[in-house]
């Protein structure tokens, strides 16, 4: 089985080692796992987009600009 190397800073390092009990191998790799199922499925969905990258960014930028609206009507 190949290896892989994950780099993680010093605070998470020591919060992980406070669960020795936890494969943290096993973590990542299930969350890769399902990260690369997720990815997957988008692919697997978009497939047969005629849809540019640009038009995509436009749809984004709408989407969050609405939203961003709704949150600020919603604090008010």
């Amino acid at each position: 089985m190949p290896t892989i190397t994950v780099n993680v800073d010093d605070d998470l390092k020591k919060r992980m080692e406070k669960h020795p009990e936890i494969n943290w191998s096993e973590v990542t790799r299930q969350a890769i796992e399902e990260k690369i199922e997720s990815l997957e499925v988008m692919d697997e969905l978009t497939s047969n987009s005629e849809l540019t990258e640009s038009d995509v960014a436009e749809i984004a930028d709408k989407i969050n600009a609405s939203a961003r609206k709704r949150v600020e009507e919603e604090s008010e």
